[in-house]
């Protein structure tokens, strides 16, 4: 399946930031939507932002348009504020692209061990994101350490215990 671009991706303004407030809050909104859209699509997870200015995102070689480094910072600032990005490093050259949200991942999960009678019973975090019985599941292949910010959501609700185990971490669900 491939990715669908937005409308707006082969109109050569968008990759200029607007100076106009309005136009330019719905541009934002607009690039922070692809960016999360597209990660979500190639299940991408950490970005570098000098990288990210070759990557298909913000370079449309079609209509020859790149978007700029410092509107690149912009755009992801905004998703930062969101609460879908965050810094890796000082110097803001890597980020976290979080297309969900850790409690997102961990209702997913929960759904999950529901759907399946498996209340009770304790994984490793392997078997939760590599293992065949969650094979073709939204999750399955999660990073682990958003599987753990996940995993931690759920503790928080009660629903699940995180253990240590001899070969590494384990969670309980209840």
């Amino acid at each position: 399946m491939s990715f669908e671009w937005p409308w707006q991706y082969n109109f050569p303004p968008f990759f200029t930031l607007q100076p106009n407030v309005d136009t330019r809050q719905k541009q934002l909104a607009a690039w922070c939507s692809l960016v999360l859209s597209y990660c979500r699509h190639h299940k991408l997870y950490t970005v570098d932002v000098m990288e990210a200015q070759e990557s298909p995102v913000f370079n449309n070689k079609k209509i020859e348009r790149k978007l700029p480094v410092e509107a690149i910072q912009v755009v992801f600032e905004e998703l930062r504020k969101k609460g879908n990005l965050e810094w890796l490093d000082k110097n803001k050259s890597r980020c976290l692209v979080m297309w969900r949200r850790p409690e997102e991942w961990g209702k997913l999960i929960y759904q999950w061990v529901s759907k399946n009678g498996m209340n009770n019973s304790v994984f490793t975090l392997y078997e939760l994101s590599n293992g065949d019985d969650t094979d073709g599941e939204e999750f399955h292949g999660l990073e682990d350490w958003m599987l753990q910010r996940s995993l931690q959501a759920l503790q928080t609700e009660g629903k699940a215990e995180i253990i240590s185990m001899d070969d590494g971490k384990g969670v309980k669900f209840f």
